[in-house]
C-alpha cells in the first residue's frame, strides 16, 4: 500500500517507517469515515491506550525510584490523560492528516481534543502492531520527551485537588456551571465557573468544557490556599 504524500510526511515526522502502512491509515481514520472496507481507529485506540499506559508507568518508575504508588498515580494520570495526548498530537500535526467524514470536518474535527487524543493512541498502537513494543516505547518516549521529567510531583487533576480540599474541610463537592459559550461551532470558547458551597468561586475560559473546568478549579484552589496572594 502506497501512502499519500501528506501521510507519508506524517510518518516521517513520527520517525517510523511502516512495513504495514495500512495500519497507519487505519489509525488516522475516524469513525465518521469508516466503512466495511475502511475500518476506523477505535480498536487501535483501545490498544494504544494500554501501550501508552505501560510505557508511562515504566518510565515513571525509572525516573523516581523512591516514589510511592500514591505519588506516582497522579503523575501517570497527568501524562496519559486526553489533554496531554491531544497536545502531543498537535505538536506533530496529526490533525492535518486525520481522515474524517464531512460532518466532522465541517465541525472542526481536526482540532477537537477527543479526536486528536484518540488518534494519537491509535498511532501508538499502529507502531506497536507494525514493529513491536520496543518500537512503540521508543516512539512514546520521543514524543512525550521532556514532559516525563517535568511532570509536577503533585500532578493531581485540578478538579480532584479542589474536591479533596473541600472534603477535608467538610464542604460539599465543588459545582461547575457553564455561563457562556462564544465563537463558531468549529472553534467554541466555553466560560465555566467553579463554585464552592461557601460561595467562593472562580471562572475560566477555554476551547473545551473540560479544559475550562480544570482551569477554573485550579484558579479557585489557588485563591483558597493563598487568600492574600
Amino acid at each position: 500500500m502506497k501512502l499519500s504524500a501528506d501521510i507519508a510526511a506524517f510518518s516521517n515526522r513520527l520517525g517510523h517507517d511502516f512495513s504495514r502502512p495500512e495500519l497507519l491509515v487505519r489509525a488516522l481514520t475516524h469513525s465518521s469515515l469508516s466503512a466495511p472496507t475502511r475500518p476506523d481507529n477505535q480498536r487501535l485506540e483501545f490498544l494504544g491506550d494500554r501501550v501508552l499506559g505501560l510505557v508511562m508507568a515504566e518510565a515513571l518508575l525509572e525516573a523516581d525510584t523512591g516514589a510511592t504508588e500514591g505519588q506516582l498515580a497522579p503523575r501517570f494520570n497527568a501524562l496519559v490523560r486526553r489533554e496531554t495526548c491531544a497536545d502531543v498530537a498537535r505538536g506533530i500535526g496529526l490533525g492535518d492528516v486525520l481522515k474524517l467524514g464531512r460532518s466532522e470536518m465541517m465541525s472542526g474535527g481536526r482540532r477537537k481534543e477527543a479526536l486528536l487524543a484518540d488518534a494519537m493512541e491509535a498511532v501508538i498502537a499502529a507502531v506497536y502492531r507494525d514493529a513491536g513494543f520496543e518500537a512503540a516505547k521508543a516512539l512514546v518516549l520521543r514524543l512525550w520527551g521532556a514532559r516525563i521529567g517535568a511532570v509536577d510531583p503533585d500532578a493531581r487533576d485540578p478538579k480532584t485537588a479542589l474536591q479533596e480540599w473541600a472534603q477535608a474541610r467538610g464542604l460539599h463537592p465543588p459545582h461547575y456551571v457553564e455561563i457562556a459559550r462564544e465563537g463558531p461551532d468549529h472553534a467554541p470558547q466555553f466560560t465555566i465557573v467553579a463554585r464552592l458551597s461557601t460561595g467562593e468561586e472562580a471562572r475560566a475560559t477555554a476551547g473545551a468544557k473540560r479544559q475550562a473546568e480544570q482551569a477554573a478549579a485550579k484558579a479557585l484552589l489557588q485563591r483558597m490556599e493563598n487568600p492574600d496572594g
